[in-house]
């Protein structure tokens, strides 16, 4: 009988599966690379199989077999990371770690604000905090690394237990001098003419932003529209101040010092669904689903009142 695999090298090895990198994936489970690389190594000597291609030079390629072992180990991981869910739930309410994953496009307004309002309500609750973008931090969530994730909808989170919090509506950053900016509301079927400043690919914002373009009738996107791709909310308020175009922001980050000092007007966008939902995710059937519900109202922000939906 083969000796089983240990939690430890299948963590290493789904790991190494969604980093595609040596040194990352090392990072990310808080080991060398040697100790990763030897883990895995142990790993395929144990089961006698190679799970990784070592041909190809310096990238990581999975085998045909090694693909389907990280599939079958995501699953083991989930399974004891449930076993560790219900010891904690056992114990006393809200306490031990809360591993909290956020999108880049919502942390920098509501965690300062958490950080320090939930510890001081549950002293016993050690948070820890991971900013990512979407995907990534579903991953994680999928593969144990992660309790409970705060994110915008709609996004692909079926595989995981929802409750939404707010509704976050988006609206129109333009340079002051902007003909459209005498409007005290703007139709998206104007914006959508305009030149628009959108974040890079990976950030759920910028597919929300096409989806709200995509309900006007006949609009296509931009073949440029790669020129205009930022990496955060900052430079993307810098490059409309700048003349460069129109960018689409959740009120949150409009409200937020963001804007301080810019040379830029807001104003609010009509004709379409013109919001996102921010909501927490959590894996299906979590012992700690009370406790995730417990905490909810702590997510929104004191601003947030005619908008809140039912906790």
């Amino acid at each position: 009988m083969l000796p089983m695999p240990s939690a430890q090298q299948l963590r290493y090895l789904v790991t190494l599966a969604e980093l595609r990198h040596f040194g990352r994936a090392a990072k990310a489970c808080a080991v060398t690379q040697s100790t990763l690389s030897a883990g895995i190594l142990a790993l395929e000597r144990q089961m006698d199989v190679r799970l990784l291609d070592r041909d190809v030079g310096k990238k990581v390629v999975f085998t045909p077999l090694g693909d389907k072992v990280v599939v079958r180990a995501r699953v083991a991981l989930e399974a004891l990371q449930g076993v560790l869910d219900v010891a904690l739930a056992s114990r006393e309410p809200m306490s031990g770690p809360l591993r909290l994953g956020v999108i880049p496009t919502i942390g920098p307004f509501v965690m300062p604000t958490l950080v320090r309002r939930l510890p001081a309500a549950y002293p016993q609750l050690r948070l820890s905090l991971n900013e990512d973008v979407t995907h990534n931090v579903m991953e994680k969530l999928a593969a144990g690394r992660l309790d409970l994730v705060l994110l915008a909808m709609p996004c692909d989170c079926a595989d995981s237990e929802t409750l939404p919090l707010w509704r976050d509506p988006f609206m129109v950053v333009m340079p002051r001098n902007h003909p459209l900016a005498h409007l005290p509301d703007v139709p998206v079927r104007s914006i959508v003419r305009e030149r628009m400043i959108l974040l890079e690919d990976g950030h759920c914002l910028r597919d929300q932003t096409l989806a709200m373009c995509r309900q006007v009738r006949g609009w296509t996107q931009p073949e440029d529209e790669a020129e205009c791709a930022v990496s955060s909310l900052y430079t993307m308020v810098e490059m409309v101040a700048a003349g460069m175009g129109l960018a689409l922001l959740p009120r949150l980050a409009v409200e937020s010092p963001l804007m301080a000092g810019q040379d830029v007007v807001v104003r609010p966008v009509t004709g379409a669904q013109a919001w996102r939902t921010i909501g927490l995710a959590w894996r299906p059937r979590s012992p700690r689903t009370a406790d995730f519900q417990t905490i909810a109202p702590f997510f929104v922000p004191d601003s947030i009142t005619d908008t809140i939906l039912p906790l």
